[in-house]
C-alpha cells in the first residue's frame, strides 16, 4: 500500500493521548513500486500538522512527485532509514530537552538517516558557545559572555564590569526567546534569581541590548543550498526587543544590500558543514552585518513572503545527497 501523502493523513491519538501516529498505520516505507521519493517534515507533538509556512513546502514537494509526511521527531515508532530525506522543520520543542534532542540526533547519525540538515551540523548549532567558533574565524558577531551552568555569577557586577547600561540574558540553548529577558543596571540585582534559574540548568549567554534592534529592527537572511534566497526585516513592536511574531514583532521582505548579503554569507561559509537551508539573523552597524544568531535547525523560513521560496527549498531538499548535506 503506498505511504498517504500530507493530504492524505489524517491526525489520530495514541492510546497514551499524545499526537502523533497517523491514519492507516503511519506507515513510513515507500512502496517497492513507487520510485516517488518520500520525504518526512519533521516537526513536534504541539504541531503534529505542521506550520502553514511548512505546508507551503510540502506542497511544492508534492508538486515535485514526492510523498511528504509530518512526522514528531520523537515519536517511538518510525523507521528513519526508510525514507529519502527527514527534513527538520517544527521541532519547536529541542530546547526543552536538549539532551534528548541530541541524543536522537546521533542516534540518526550512527543509522546513516538523510537527515536536512545534517545531524553533526545541528548539533554544532544547538549550543549557542558557536558565536565563539564563528568570532574566532573572524566574523563580526555579538559580544557574549557565556556564563557557564552552576557558576555563581552576579549579574550587576557583570554589567558594571562590561560597561553595559542594558543588556540580554538567555539561555545558551534556547529557541524563539526561551527565557530571555532585558535586564539593565538598575534592576539587575532584583533579576539575580532568572539567571540562577537558566544556570542552574544550563549554560547562559548574556549579552548587550543592541539598540539597533529597538531602532532599525533584525534582519533573517534565509540562504538555500548556500546562496540567498531571500531577505526580511524584522521589528518588534514598541519598546519590545523581541521580535518574534508571539511577541508582537512583524517581518517584511526588504534588501539589506550587497555588503550585508556578502557578510552573512561568510558567516554561513564559515559553519562547519554545508546546509540545505540556513537562517542568518543579525543588525547592521555602521553599514556592516553583526551576527546575533545562525539559525540551521528549525528556523521559520518565511516562505509565505517571498514568491518562489518554497519551490527552491524543495529543489534543494530533493537534491540533497544521502547523508543529508546540500549538493554542491
Amino acid at each position: 500500500m503506498p505511504v498517504p501523502s500530507l493530504s492524505e493523513t489524517s491526525t489520530v491519538s495514541r492510546r497514551d493521548g499524545r499526537p502523533g501516529l497517523r491514519a492507516l498505520g503511519f506507515a513510513l516505507r515507500r512502496s517497492a513500486l513507487s520510485p516517488r521519493p518520500h520525504v518526512a517534515l519533521v516537526t513536534c507533538a504541539r504541531i503534529p500538522d505542521l506550520t502553514p509556512d511548512d505546508r507551503l513546502l510540502a506542497d511544492a514537494l508534492r508538486a515535485r512527485g514526492a510523498l511528504v509526511s509530518p512526522v514528531i521527531w520523537d515519536a517511538p515508532d518510525v523507521d528513519w532509514q526508510s525514507l529519502d530525506r527527514a527534513v527538520l522543520r517544527s521541532v519547536w520543542d529541542y530546547h526543552l530537552r536538549p539532551a534528548e534532542f541530541a541524543e536522537w540526533l546521533d542516534a540518526r547519525a550512527r543509522e546513516g538517516s538523510a537527515l536536512v540538515n545534517p545531524a553533526g551540523l545541528v548539533r554544532w548549532n544547538l549550543h549557542k558557545s558557536y558565536l565563539d567558533e564563528l568570532a574566532a574565524a573572524g566574523c563580526s558577531v555579538i559580544e557574549t559572555v557565556r556564563v557557564p551552568r552552576r557558576a555563581p555569577t552576579p549579574l550587576a557586577a557583570l554589567l558594571e564590569r562590561r560597561g553595559w547600561t542594558d543588556a540580554v540574558v538567555k539561555p545558551a540553548v534556547s529557541a524563539s526567546a526561551h527565557r530571555t529577558f532585558r535586564v539593565s543596571g538598575s534592576d539587575a540585582t532584583s533579576r539575580q534569581g532568572d539567571l540562577d534559574g537558566i544556570v542552574e540548568e544550563g549554560d547562559a549567554l548574556v549579552q548587550p541590548l543592541a539598540p539597533e534592534i529597538l531602532e532599525a529592527g533584525e534582519w533573517s537572511l534565509v540562504f538555500i543550498s548556500g546562496a540567498l534566497s531571500h531577505a526580511v526585516l524584522k521589528r518588534g513592536a514598541a519598546g519590545e526587543f523581541r521580535v518574534q511574531e508571539e511577541y508582537g514583532g512583524r517581518a517584511a521582505v526588504g534588501d539589506p544590500g550587497a555588503r550585508v548579503v556578502a557578510d552573512a554569507a561568510a558567516v554561513l561559509a564559515a559553519a562547519p558543514g554545508r546546509s540545505t537551508y540556513a537562517r542568518v539573523d543579525g543588525i547592521v552597524r555602521d553599514g556592516a552585518f553583526v551576527l546575533m544568531e545562525l539559525e540551521l535547525i528549525e528556523p521559520v523560513l518565511y516562505l509565505g513572503l517571498e514568491a518562489g521560496a518554497a519551490a527552491r527549498l524543495a529543489d534543494a531538499v530533493l537534491a540533497t545527497q544521502a547523508d543529508g548535506n546540500a549538493a554542491r
